[in-house]
C-alpha cells in the first residue's frame, strides 16, 4: 500500500497549509500580501511542479518576482515604515518555492523552509535587537566565526591524512578536528551572548553558563567579588563548583557527539556525570542565591584564539602519539593532564580522534579524557589559592578533591568492569 504522504492531493494541500503559514505573520502585521495571497502562491508553485512542465514553473516565478517588485515600488512611493517592502517581497518568492518542494516529494526540506522563514518574521525585531546591540569587537568575531565554520571546514578534506612522526604514523581527520574547535568557539560565542544578557540575575546564569564560555574567568570574577564582600564567600564557592559542571558537561559532550557513529565512549559518562551532578549536587547545599554578581567575560571568539586552539590541538594529539608509542599509556596519561590545564577541551578532543582512528583504546580514551578534566579543576583551586580570601580557596579545594575522589572512584569501577 502506498503512504499518504505519497498522494498528490495530500501533497497539494501541504502546500497550501504551508503557504497559509508563511502569511500568517504577514496579516497579523497588516501587510499589502497576508494569508490567502501566499496560500495562493505556494499553491501556484506546487500546480507547476504536478503538471511537470519547467517553462511553466520558470513563468510563475518570474510573476511572484514582478509581484514582489511592484510591491516594494509601492512601499516606496507611500513612503511607509516598512519602506521598499522587501521582506514580504522574497517571503512571497519563498513560499513559490516551498509549494514546488512540497509538489516535488521534499517534505521535510519544504515544511523546515516554511518554518524558518516564518521564524525569522516573527522574531524580526528580536534579530534586530540583536544586531543593533552588537559591538565592532562582536560583529567581527561573529563574521570570523562564520568563516571558519562555513568556508573553512567544506575546503577541508574529508578523509584522514596519514602523518609520518618517524617512530609511528597517526592517521589525522582534518575535518573532525576542524569541527570540534568550531564547536567549542560556538559553545563560547552562544554562552558569551547568555551571560552578557542574564550574567547579574542569578548563580545558574553566571556560574554554569560562564563556565562554558570560560571558567577561569569565572573564578577570576569570584575571587574580586569575594575580596569585596567576604560574606559572599559560599555564593562564589557555588559559581566555581557550576563552571566545574559546565566544563565536564562540555567535555563529555564532545566525547559523546564525535563518537556517536561508531563505538560510542560509554565509560566517561560516569566520570564526568559524577563530577557534574555532584558538582549540581553540592552548590545546592553551600549556595546563598540571595546574591548577584556580574561576570564580566572577554570578546567571545577571535581568530587568533581559534587557530591557537587548532595548534594545541594538533600538537596535542601528535606529542600523545609519539608518547604512546615510546613511553606507553603513562606518557600519553601525561600529555593530556598538561594539556588539560591549559584547555581540557583540546585534550578531550585530541583523545577522541585518536580513540576514533583506532590509535588509542576506549578505556586509555577515558582515561585522557578524566585527567584532563582533573587538571583543569586542579586550576581552579591554584587560581582560587592566589586569592587573599583563605576561606574561598579552602572551600574550593576541599569540594574540588570531594569530586576528583568521586569521579576517579567512577573510573576505576568502568575500567575494571
Amino acid at each position: 500500500m502506498s503512504s499518504p504522504l505519497d498522494s498528490t492531493v495530500f501533497r497539494i494541500a501541504l502546500a497550501a497549509a504551508l503557504g497559509l503559514f508563511l502569511g500568517l505573520e504577514r496579516e497579523w502585521s497588516q501587510k499589502s500580501a497576508g494569508i490567502r495571497t501566499f496560500s495562493l502562491i505556494s499553491l501556484l508553485g506546487a500546480v507547476f511542479v504536478v503538471l511537470d512542465q519547467v517553462a511553466l514553473l520558470v513563468v510563475g516565478g518570474v510573476l511572484v518576482i514582478a509581484q514582489g517588485v511592484l510591491l516594494a515600488v509601492e512601499g516606496l512611493v507611500e513612503d511607509n515604515e516598512e519602506g521598499l517592502s522587501l521582506t514580504t517581497s522574497v517571503s512571497m518568492l519563498v513560499a513559490y518555492g516551498v509549494g514546488a518542494l512540497v509538489a516535488s516529494g521534499f517534505l521535510i526540506e519544504g515544511v523546515t523552509v516554511a518554518v524558518l522563514s516564518s521564524l525569522l518574521l516573527v522574531l524580526k525585531r528580536e534579530l534586530h535587537d540583536i544586531a543593533w546591540g552588537l559591538s565592532r569587537e562582536e560583529l567581527r568575531s561573529a563574521t570570523e566565526f562564520a568563516i571558519l565554520a562555513f568556508v573553512v571546514y567544506p575546503l577541508l578534506p574529508a578523509d584522514p591524512i596519514d602523518i609520518d612522526l618517524g617512530t609511528t604514523t597517526v592517521a589525522f581527520e582534518p575535518r573532525v578536528a576542524w569541527l570540534m574547535v568550531v564547536l567549542v568557539a560556538g559553545i563560547g560565542i552562544v554562552n558569551y551572548a547568555v551571560v552578557e544578557t542574564y550574567g547579574g540575575r542569578g548563580i545558574a546564569v553566571t556560574g554554569f553558563f560562564g563556565g562554558l564560555a570560560s571558567s577561569a574567568a569565572v573564578v577570576g570574577t569570584m575571587i574580586d567579588h569575594v575580596s569585596q564582600r567576604p560574606e559572599a564567600t559560599a555564593y562564589a564557592v557555588t559559581a566555581v563548583l557550576l563552571a566545574n559542571a559546565a566544563m565536564a558537561l562540555r567535555n563529555l559532550g564532545i566525547a559523546v557527539v564525535f563518537t556517536i557513529d561508531g563505538g560510542l565512549l560509554y565509560g566517561a559518562i560516569v566520570p564526568l556525570g559524577a563530577i557534574v551532578i555532584g558538582s549540581v549536587l553540592i552548590a545546592l547545599v553551600v549556595a546563598d542565591w540571595s546574591g548577584e554578581v556580574e561576570l564580566e567575560l572577554d570578546n567571545p571568539f577571535s581568530l587568533r584564539n581559534a587557530l591557537a586552539f587548532g595548534a594545541v590541538f594538533t600538537l596535542v594529539l601528535l606529542a600523545g602519539a609519539v608518547a604512546e608509542v615510546e613511553l606507553g599509556r603513562l606518557g600519553f596519561y601525561a600529555t593530556a593532564a598538561a594539556t588539560g590545564l591549559i584547555s581540557s577541551a583540546g585534550a578531550t578532543a585530541s583523545a577522541v580522534l585518536l580513540y576514533r582512528v583506532g590509535e588509542i583504546s576506549a578505556d586509555t580514551a577515558v582515561i585522557a579524557i578524566l585527567l584532563a578534566t582533573a587538571a583543569s579543576v586542579l586550576v581552579k583551586v591554584g587560581l582560587a589559592a592566589a586569592g587573599p580570601n583563605r576561606a574561598f580557596a579552602v572551600q574550593v579545594a576541599g569540594w574540588s578533591a570531594v569530586l576528583l575522589a568521586a569521579a576517579g572512584g567512577a573510573t576505576a569501577v568502568v575500567v575494571l568492569v
